[in-house]
């Protein structure tokens, strides 16, 4: 009976499997849809935190398909005093049927604000009227007065609207860059096309088998899902494609038939691929136990992008390949007999030769410039401020900031109080109490039905700094006293995000350390090995971390990191670094078992220096596209794993672990043995005798 890898690569068979894998994909794409999404207030909020259950039981309100905006009038050098009677003109025609809107300047009389409701069914009816009204007060306001329209709707209107077009956008960069770094890497006009419409394929299979998974399972997910999962589905994909082409390309050098090529190339590539793809598989699980629910469809969606991305990497690609000659890699075309790039004096065997002279040196040498590198870790500053969190500040953000110059700096942002207490006196302590909170300039019963009431508190600072983040502390040690009391709004749900991100960090990195150990051990069946690996990934990820630091700061111009930022580049760099470091070492492994370590090693470095190096250009560059969409978040994640992956690439991968390897010799793999006597070898010459080279004795 024929095994999988004989079924894909068949004479016959290989057009089955590739046309048959096509048509299924075709079908999903075109008669599946992606899954449905039923969004919730709560779904981006820690589940369990004071602010999330405030949110919560704020949804029982028949109220809650509303939202507020501010509109704000300014006037250029003048007192808006005198317009006010035109300005209530302006709101009272523009404000929605039933809505009262009273317009109200401030002390100074440098500006004035109106408040007012507007429906909230969905994001897209809320955008909507923030649109219209804004037009509407653009087209009817006074000559020389300025209108802007801030609040809770304006905000959420304008994370939607840019938000729009985004993830088409980002696919659309990431095939670019996808297909020009394939291009730069073969040299063919016609080979990239065939990995890229594999890959591309997959990226639209998994788009839809992951979204489903997460409607099946009920479990939220948010609108750069998507984005990331075809990033991770594009850069791990041609990874996984660029060592099997690679692979494959050397084995036509030394088998005349394309099929036995490719079976012997999917062979070798297959327990790379399955390692790597299992390990960023459960990497990429551990974030299900995050306190996010959006986070946990992120991890539970990437991981199913993963399987699709190694299925379609293993048996879509290969089956397809193989049905074209050799002269796909035209004009680089592999002839029967050439050397492989193992017995060439490739720049890669050049560097492990110099690496191999003083590899105590060189593992020196380069963890005390990976050391410099992390110091601005130690500088790091989390929480980033909600005004900072687009790339491109929208009118609402910019609206707030100017509002807080005339009115009390939560006005366009109130703090809000949740109670299910229902008792009247009880409410009337309630709201006594939380107006004498240091802090709180002004507070309103804003809504009471279905046994809840909430309370609305203006603070005297800004919700994003240190004061009021003290005046919500103790706001919420005086709501404590009142059962079934919650405190929400943006600078307490901040603190309860910096809280619960945290506690994700402390349960998610021991966890995925002690998985990806566990993987790398089960493949390798030594120890020393794998945990080297390990400390090598957490080394690149604090060195990615402290020389991002210092791009946000010093080029970006970013105040702070997001909190989210550490966790997620963290997930990604372990579970996508440690793919490199597997590629090498099976790579290393298998040459050891002929060659003993030291030779092996320098043989793997200079088989898969190209294409890891190729690889992780690739990847790092996809992963910067992330930069296309607008949230601070994903720029700075994407500037992380791109500074990682480069790092771990170009000197973790190509210096480090060759150097420990070198120096270790056979211990590296201990506890496991390595039996590498064979006779007649020739360090310069391979195997003699009718054996061939070491591959070609392998190859038997």
């Amino acid at each position: 009976m024929k095994s999988p890898a004989e079924i894909i690569t068949g004479r016959k068979s290989a057009w089955i499997v590739a046309v048959v894998t096509f048509l299924l994909a075709l079908a999903v794409a075109g008669f599946v849809s992606d899954g449905e999404r039923s969004p919730s207030a709560t779904d981006s909020l820690p589940a369990g935190y004071d602010s999330t259950e405030a949110v919560a039981l704020q949804e029982r309100l028949p109220e809650d398909e509303t939202s507020t905006a501010i509109a704000l009038f300014t006037v250029d050098g003048d007192d808006i005093t005198s317009q006010l009677p035109a300005l209530q003109e302006v709101m009272d025609s523009v404000a929605p049927e039933g809505v009262t809107a009273q317009v109200v300047p401030s002390e100074d009389g440098s500006a004035a604000i109106s408040v007012l409701t507007v429906p909230a069914e969905t994001a897209t009816v809320t955008a909507e009227q923030v649109t219209q009204l804004r037009a509407d007060l653009a087209e009817e306001v006074p000559d020389g007065v300025t209108s802007a329209l801030t609040g809770p709707a304006a905000i959420q209107a304008d994370l939607a609207a840019v938000f729009e077009g985004a993830n088409f956008q980002l696919l659309a960069v990431t095939a670019s860059v996808v297909a020009l770094l394939l291009l730069v890497t073969y040299r063919s006009p016609f080979l990239w096309l065939v990995p890229l419409i594999v890959v591309g394929v997959g990226d639209r299979v998994a788009s839809i088998v992951a979204t489903n998974v997460l409607e099946v399972a009920s479990i939220p997910w948010d609108e750069s899902t998507v984005g990331i999962l075809s990033v991770l589905v594009f850069g791990a994909g041609t990874d996984y494609a660029l060592l099997l082409i690679s692979r494959y390309r050397d084995e036509l050098k030394r088998h005349e038939s394309r099929n036995e090529a490719m079976l012997l190339a999917l062979r070798r590539t297959a327990e790379a691929v399955f390692a790597s793809a299992s390990t960023v598989f459960v990497g990429l699980l551990t974030l299900a136990l995050s306190a996010f629910p959006t986070t946990r469809g992120l991890g539970v969606a990437c991981a199913v992008g993963i399987l699709v991305a190694a299925a379609f990497a293993l048996v879509v690609l290969p089956a397809v390949l193989v049905l074209f000659g050799r002269g796909i890699f035209w004009p680089l075309v592999p002839k029967l007999g050439a050397k492989a790039i193992t017995e060439t004096r490739s720049i890669w065997r050049r560097v492990g030769d110099m690496v191999n002279k003083r590899p105590p040196a060189f593992i020196i040498g380069t963890l005390a410039a990976l050391f410099v590198l992390s110091l601005g870790v130690f500088r790091v500053d989390l929480g980033l401020p909600t005004s900072e969190q687009f790339l491109d500040e929208p009118e609402s953000i910019s609206a707030s900031a100017r509002l807080a110059e005339s009115f009390p700096a939560g006005s366009s942002d109130p703090t809000v109080i949740v109670t299910a207490a229902t008792d009247e006196a009880e409410l009337a302590d309630l709201e006594t109490a939380i107006g004498d909170v240091d802090g709180i300039d002004s507070v309103r019963m804003s809504a009471q039905a279905e046994g809840v009431t909430t309370f609305d508190a203006i603070t005297e600072d800004a919700p994003s700094s240190p004061e009021a983040r003290d005046t919500i502390l103790e706001l919420r040690g005086v709501t404590s006293q009142t059962a079934d009391t919650y405190v929400s709004g943006s600078a307490a749900q901040a603190i309860d995000e910096e809280e619960a991100t945290a506690a994700d960090r402390t349960l998610i990195f021991p966890l995925i350390l002690g998985l990806v150990l566990l993987a790398l051990i089960g493949l390798l069946r030594s120890f020393l090995a794998p945990v080297l690996l390990v400390t090598t990934v957490v080394i690149t990820y604090v060195a990615a971390l402290g020389l991002s630091w210092v791009l946000f700061t010093q080029v970006f111009g970013f105040t702070a990191m997001d909190s989210g930022t550490p966790l997620l580049a963290f997930i990604f760099l372990v579970a996508l670094g440690v793919d490199y470091n597997i590629f090498l070492v099976t790579r290393a492994l298998e040459e050891a078992e002929t060659l003993g370590t030291r030779k092996g090693m320098l043989r793997a470095l200079a088989a898969t220096g190209g294409v890891i190096t190729s690889a992780g250009i690739l990847l790092a560059a996809v992963f910067a596209a992330l930069g296309v969409l607008p949230l601070v978040l994903l720029a700075q994640l994407g500037i992380v794993i791109f500074v990682g992956v480069l790092i771990d690439t170009l000197v973790v991968r190509t210096v480090l672990v060759p150097a420990l390897a070198l120096t270790l010799g056979e211990k590296f793999w201990w506890p496991r043995k390595i039996d590498s006597t064979i006779e007649g070898f020739d360090a310069s010459r391979g195997l003699a005798g009718p054996a061939g080279s070491p591959s070609q004795a392998q190859d038997r």
